[in-house]
C-alpha cells in the first residue's frame, strides 16, 4: 500500500469509530435501524426504480446507505470499502436492523476480483472519488462490477465546489481544477465533518479533484453510455461555514454569494 492509501485508510479508520456512534444525527442511524433510509430526495428522485435489482454500494463507508437500499426494495445489496472499522460497523448495523446484507473489505481497485459478481446497478455517493488517485481505473472497475445493462449512479460534490476555501466570509480559489495522481491535496482535520466535537486522531489525509471532464470521459472509455449529467447547487453538509439549510439536511451557499455547482451526478449504462 503506497502512502497515501495508508494515510487515508489510518485516517478512514478512525472517522468509521466516530460515524458508527454518531452523535449529531447526520448518519440517520436509528431512521435505518428501524427498517428505514438514510438516502436524501436528491438520490431519492434520481436512482429510478431499484425493485428487485441486484445493487453493489462501493465505497459503502459504515453501510447505512446499502442498508436503505435493501429496505428500498432492492433483491440483494453488496457494500464494499477499504476501512475494516467500516466494514465491522456496517455489519454490526445490518445484524441490528435484520436487514440481510454482504459487506466486502477491499480496495476499489481490487472490487471485480474481490467480489466476485456482477450487479444490476453500482451505486457511488457523497464524497467518493476524491479520495481515489486514478479516475480512469475507477471507471473501469465500475464496468467490470456491472451486467450489460447494468447501471451506475454517481452522486458526487462538484470539483469546482472542491477548488475554493471560505476566507473571511469570501469564497476564494484555492486549488487547481485538477489534480496530478502523485501530487495530491494534503489536509490535516482535527474534526471529521458531521460536526462531532471529538477529535480525530490520525488527521492527515489525501485527496484528488477530477473534472466533470474526466469523469464522464474515463466512464465512456469503461464502455459506458451517459444517461444524464445533472448539477446542483446543494450538498448534504456543511462545506462551508454561513451555509445555509434549504431542506433534508440539503446546504446552500448564503445569499450574496456566487452561485457555483455544489454536487453533481451521472447516470450511465453499461453497453449490452
Amino acid at each position: 500500500m503506497d502512502e497515501f492509501s495508508a494515510a487515508n485508510l489510518a485516517n478512514w479508520n478512525n472517522r468509521a469509530e466516530l460515524h458508527a456512534s454518531d452523535t449529531t444525527g447526520s448518519y440517520r442511524i436509528a431512521k435505518v435501524l428501524g427498517g428505514g433510509s438514510s438516502l436524501h430526495a436528491l438520490e431519492m428522485g434520481e436512482i429510478g426504480d431499484i425493485s428487485g435489482k441486484d445493487i453493489v454500494h462501493l465505497q459503502c463507508h459504515i453501510g447505512l446507505d446499502t442498508l436503505s437500499l435493501k429496505h428500498l426494495g432492492a433483491a440483494s445489496v453488496t457494500g464494499l470499502d477499504f476501512s475494516d472499522k467500516a466494514i465491522e460497523a456496517a455489519r454490526d448495523f445490518a445484524k441490528r436492523a435484520g436487514t440481510h446484507a454482504r459487506f466486502v473489505q477491499a480496495s476499489l481497485y481490487d472490487a471485480p476480483a474481490a467480489l466476485g459478481q456482477s450487479y444490476d446497478m453500482a451505486f457511488v455517493t457523497w464524497g467518493a472519488i476524491n479520495w481515489l488517485q486514478d479516475i480512469k481505473a475507477w471507471a473501469r472497475v465500475v464496468a467490470a462490477v456491472l451486467r450489460p445493462g447494468g447501471r451506475l449512479y454517481l452522486l458526487e460534490g462538484h470539483p469546482q465546489m472542491n477548488q475554493y476555501e471560505m476566507r473571511d466570509g469570501r469564497l476564494e480559489l484555492a486549488y487547481d481544477w485538477r489534480t496530478p495522481e502523485a501530487e495530491p491535496l494534503v489536509f490535516d482535520e482535527a474534526q471529521t465533518y458531521t460536526g462531532d466535537e471529538r477529535s480525530l486522531t490520525h488527521r492527515r489525509n489525501y485527496e484528488w479533484i477530477h473534472p466533470v471532464s474526466d469523469v464522464v470521459g474515463a466512464l465512456i472509455a469503461a464502455g459506458m453510455r451517459i444517461d444524464f449529467l445533472h448539477e446542483h447547487e446543494f450538498v448534504v453538509w456543511h462545506a462551508f461555514p454561513g451555509m445555509i439549510e434549504v431542506g433534508d439536511d440539503q446546504f446552500a451557499l448564503p445569499p450574496g454569494s456566487p452561485r457555483i455547482p455544489l454536487s453533481y451526478s451521472v447516470g450511465a449504462t453499461r453497453a449490452g
